[in-house]
């Protein structure tokens, strides 16, 4: 049979060949054909519009969608040799998946157009371009031959510099809907499928350079039973020292000395990509990978996303069980007793004893918890119990899922400081997960939970009380960490692993437990202060812009809006969590120095104080700072407390209750300095709950000022090393059980790509197509404004609220909403953002009130009018709780009009609510606009002085929205200078504990008022018959406590809304 070789280029030549065919040749064909159809758009044609997308090009018409696809279909042969070329040039099994990944992906997007589906369209598009991020790097970083590195940055450099105005110009087109701006986006869009092309074209001169062929059929032998001209049909051999080459020589000495600096630099290069199995330079024989190594490296990345997940998954169930727990403090106002399900997190202080405390010796055979959590049947065994808590949603009984959280978090924490300090048999050292391993793991499943609530409305989709009805993925996550527990449990050690040379020097003692005060200052002290500043912080990208937030002016905001900017604070976490990971585990001092030195404590110092005393882009700037300064000392904080914690290797069979005395010890302690931090920030703003909550009143500069103070311990402070070596056991063998492999690295820093794009592709997903409209016609000039106290976003068994209040706001079509109960940027309430879904689902304009520093419960206005100014009031509170209030000026039909959202203080408080109400009276009378005041009051109706009915409608020289409805106590509405047509109050369901009141309200028409604001003229009540359509609210929520209504709502009270008549002459 006759052998057919040929030089392997010629495959990367085809390739881009047929791709330039494929593209050129649907653009030829439809602008000839189609020209004025594919330019045109839902905003504007030709001649606005000049220049075709890619996707009206080559998916819209016949016959250049056809033609297109045929082309395109010819490149998957070559494309996918190209592939496996690829691999065998670099050896990187990761880098194969990510090019396999991304070949698919493109096939989607060509293939399913815009037209088929325009969701899946855009989400293959968008993966694709993710896709490209490590496949472009990986190609560039593990290139070989001259000038291809060089030709594949430049190329890719353009490629990304393409994305920022491709973004600009689809937002410009699709939300501002400017006529000409999706040609400029085309320009851009045409660029980036051509600067792809460029870039894969460059492995032509890859693979010529290599000397790569491709033989088809048998090789000849010669007389040695060799294979002849071998060098033609393989892939040369690389070493460290040396690059394969065909066999020209180099020309001159020039060419020789830049030849030379090309393999320096691969060579530098590939030993920090490569896999940890190509790290040792030895010539090999062939460079195609054997199976035992392909399967070999596949398995390590697997390990490293399955250990991924299940951190992710910690830190889920850890974020998630104060919130469980202060649903009772909500609902009780004060200390309920389920508070003390926080000890939980203290169970690494009985690693040392045995279940129900029985003796455990040689005789009875039981084993302590430390014992049996050093396994990996024991490790298996408490995952299990600890993911019982991804299936506690199924439960309505808050106090059920309170007690299987409670479990799971007690089992996890002691499970996951055993794993933490390097001390699983099977998981450590020899299998290249020490210490280093998994305190950059620790924070990487840290960065995995803050980025699922960015991408998911605030939420973490795995949290027990956001079940799937309120966007919860829990049998998704449930069944992704059984499949990860088995992938751990299925692990091999290492057989690897070294072997000691022989002494005959007796073994080494173990390390005795160091003295407990050295500990407890340099180790558990900044490691709980970490942890908790973490969680306070970083939570959510949203809650420091949440607290650098004061509002609107001139119909812009003054700062960041935190479903737009929460990215950068994603952005700055994985930059943070990336400097670390080059630090942590370091043998070398000089690169940990960043991480040790003062200056960078002072530096989050700065940023802590910027944070506390800024507002807006300054405020979160100096934020920024203070992420950044965290997320970078964590992961050498969390080694360092490993190493203080081990006292001897994990492979010791020995029983040794120090060890385990020493590990809970270290990680107890830090769980106590938490949980302090935790109640004493929850204190600042609910001491009027609390017996001697006053001490805490509005301290958060006392309590951010403590964490930096416990974080100062883990710095290298002058004169203060003595005290740290007290608490580092030196004989610890430091290199060997802390170094973070090569491999490791790679694979966190391919992570923390791909989360910085997943949160940039999120927040523009995300964001609303087209700018905020009222819901009603302009000429109608009508406005429904309406208040609800949503009680934190829980709803009346615990679950987030935020998918039923999203579905009642929008059946009864509030243009203005007044939200109350809504600051839950802390960790008793989960970080979350309350306004997401609505801003994002609905389409608000969204003032968020005062923040988390501000000390109140929160306030919340949501527009679909433009927002021209707003300000924030916090309302006189000599004695009890912060009151909030938003004065917004809302451009409604031309008309300005000045909307209030306030919530007074408690009945116990009676100075605080006559000091509020008279606040809000004399800025409700200040005020020269149309006014609706949308607030939580706690008085009668009809009350006299000190109360404070009489004092907001005489004082403040207001209507109430009906005199005569005298059932109500803590929500009204109150109005001036407009017409009321209608009022309706429908009931909370289960979503709160309070109702939803609404108001309808017609402006006069602009430039005129009010024309008979009489008592006759604006009691002249009506039924929904006489009034148009526009007036009535929806029919589906007529009903009664037996039945009727809609998700558990209906009108209430009246069992109907009230209609009023407009005046006789009233001008609209």
């Amino acid at each position: 049979m006759a052998t057919l070789s040929f030089n392997a280029a010629l495959v990367a030549r085809f390739q881009t060949a047929l791709s330039l065919l494929a593209f050129g040749s649907a653009f030829a064909i439809g602008c000839n054909l189609h020209y004025r159809k594919i330019v045109k758009n839902g905003v504007a044609g030709y001649p606005q519009e000049w220049l075709p997308s890619v996707s009206a090009t080559i998916g819209d018409w016949y016959p250049e969608r056809n033609v297109f696809q045929i082309f395109i279909a010819l490149t998957a042969a070559p494309r996918f040799v190209i592939l496996f070329l690829t691999y065998q040039l670099y050896g990187s099994t990761s880098l194969f998946v990510f090019g396999v990944l991304r070949t698919l992906s493109c096939g989607g997007w060509v293939y399913i157009t815009s037209n088929d589906s325009g969701l899946m369209h855009d989400v293959l598009m968008i993966g694709y371009i993710v896709l490209n991020i490590p496949w472009m790097a990986g190609n560039t970083l593990m290139s070989k031959g001259r000038g291809v590195r060089r030709g594949r940055t430049a190329v890719a450099t353009m490629f990304f510099a393409t994305i920022a105005p491709l973004i600009y110009f689809y937002i410009q087109h699709k939300v501002h809907r400017i006529p000409g701006a999706y040609s400029s986006y085309a320009i851009f869009e045409w660029s980036l499928i051509f600067f792809d092309i460029f870039f894969d074209s460059v492995t032509e001169r890859e693979l010529r350079q290599t000397g790569t062929y491709i033989t088809i059929g048998p090789q000849r032998l010669d007389s040695s039973g060799s294979a002849k001209d071998k060098s033609a049909t393989e892939i040369p051999a690389v070493s460290d020292s040396n690059t394969a080459r065909t066999a020209t020589k180099p020309q001159d000495k020039h060419e020789e000395v830049v030849e030379k600096s090309d393999v320096a630099m691969k060579a530098a290069l590939e030993s920090a990509l490569s896999p940890s199995s190509h790290a040792e330079s030895k010539p090999v024989k062939s460079q195609i990978p054997q199976v035992q190594d392909v399967f070999s490296s596949t398995r390590a990345a697997l390990s490293f996303i399955s250990d991924l997940y299940r951190s992710y998954v910690f830190w889920s169930l850890f974020t998630v069980l104060i919130p469980t727990l202060f649903y009772f403090s909500i609902w009780e106002l004060g200390v309920a007793g389920q508070e003390f399900t926080l000890l939980t997190l203290l169970t690494p202080f009985f690693l040392p004893t045995t279940p129900f405390f029985l003796p455990s010796n040689a005789e009875t055979g039981i084993k302590t918890w430390f014992q049996m959590l050093r396994t990996k049947k024991g490790q298996t065994i408490a995952s299990l119990v600890q993911y019982g808590a991804l299936g506690a949603w199924m439960s309505d009984s808050p106090v059920v899922r309170l007690g299987i959280v409670g479990l799971s978090c007690a089992t996890m924490i002691q499970r996951e400081v055993v794993l933490w300090a390097g001390l699983v048999k099977g998981e450590g050292k020899a299998e290249g997960r020490g210490v280093g391993y998994w305190s950059v793991m620790v924070l990487l499943g840290f960065m995995s939970a803050s980025l699922s609530k960015h991408v998911n409305h605030g939420n973490n989709p795995i949290w027990p009380f956001v079940d799937p009805k309120n966007g919860g993925w829990n049998k998704t996550g449930l069944a992704l960490a059984l499949l990860s527990l088995l992938e751990f449990a299925t692990r091999r050690p290492s057989l690897s692993a070294p072997a000691k040379p022989k002494s005959d020097s007796p073994k080494p003692k173990a390390v005795s437990p160091s003295p407990y005060l050295p500990t407890f200052i340099t180790t558990s002290l900044p490691l709980g202060s970490l942890i908790f500043s973490l969680h306070n912080l970083l939570a959510d990208p949203s809650t420091l812009v949440a607290a650098s937030w004061t509002g609107w002016e001139n119909g812009k905001p003054r700062g960041p809006l935190p479903h737009v900017f929460g990215v950068a604070t994603m952005v700055t976490l994985c930059l943070g969590i990336a400097l670390g990971v080059g630090a942590s585990g370091s043998r070398t001092p000089s690169r940990r120095i960043p991480a040790t030195s003062p200056v960078w404590w002072f530096a989050g110092c700065v940023g802590a104080y910027g944070l506390y005393t800024e507002r807006d882009w300054e405020g979160y700037g100096w934020g920024l700072l203070l992420a950044f300064v965290l997320s970078s000392v964590a992961p050498r904080i969390f080694e360092d407390a490993a190493k203080v914690a081990r006292i001897r290797n994990e492979n010791d069979d020995e029983t040794d209750d120090g060890q385990a005395s020493q590990l809970g010890k270290v990680y107890a302690s830090a769980m106590v300095v938490y949980i302090l931090f935790n109640l004493a920030s929850i204190f600042t703003v609910a001491y009027a709950f609390i017996p001697g909550g006053w001490v805490f009143r509005e301290r958060t500069d006392a309590v951010l000022t403590a964490q930096l103070l416990c974080l100062a311990p883990a710095f290298s402070w002058p004169g203060f090393k003595k005290h740290r070596e007290l608490a580092l056991p030196s004989s610890e063998p430091e290199p060997d059980s802390a170094t973070t492999p090569p491999s490791s690295k790679k694979y966190a820093y391919i992570t923390l790509a791909l989360a910085t794009a997943l949160s940039v592709f999120g927040t523009l997903y995300h964001l609303p197509l087209s700018p905020p409209r009222p819901h009603k016609p302009g000429s109608t000039r009508i406005l429904n404004a309406g208040i609800w106290t949503v009680h934190f976003g829980f709803d009346n068994v615990g679950h987030d609220s935020q998918r039923g209040m999203k579905a009642l706001i929008q059946d009864m079509q509030l243009d203005v909403v007044g939200l109350l109960e809504t600051d839950l940027h802390r960790t008793a309430f989960g970080h979350r953002d309350l306004t997401r879904v609505l801003v994002e689902d609905l389409g608000y304009n969204v003032d968020i009130g005062p923040g988390p520093n501000e000390h109140t419960w929160g306030a919340v206005l949501l527009s679909k009018f433009p927002i021209v100014n707003t300000t924030h009031h916090l309302l006189p509170s000599p004695h009890g709780e912060l009151a909030p209030a938003i004065e917004a000026v809302l451009d409604v039909f031309g008309t300005e009009i000045t909307v209030i959202v306030a919530h007074n203080g408690q009945e116990e408080d009676r100075l605080d609510r006559e000091l509020q109400s008279t606040e809000l009276a004399r800025i409700m009378a200040a005020s020269p606009r149309p006014v609706i005041f949308l607030g939580y009051v706690v008085t009668r109706p009809h009350a006299l002085r000190p109360n404070p009915y009489e004092i907001m409608v005489k004082d403040g020289n207001v209507h109430d929205i009906d005199k005569d409805d005298m059932d109500r106590w803590c929500e009204y509405i109150f109005y001036r200078g407009l017409y009321r047509t209608s009022y309706a109050r429908v009931s909370r369901g289960i979503l709160t504990d309070t109702e939803m009141q609404i108001g309808q309200f017609v402006v006069p028409k602009h430039g005129t008022n009010v024309t008979d604001d009489s008592l006759e003229a604006r009691y002249r009540r009506s039924r929904k018959e006489v009034l148009s359509q526009h007036h009535w609210f929806p029919m589906e929520y007529y009903g009664n406590e037996k039945g009727g209504g809609k998700n558990g709502h209906f009108y209430h009270v009246f069992y109907t809304p009230l209609y009023y008549d407009l005046p006789e002459g009233a001008v609209v």
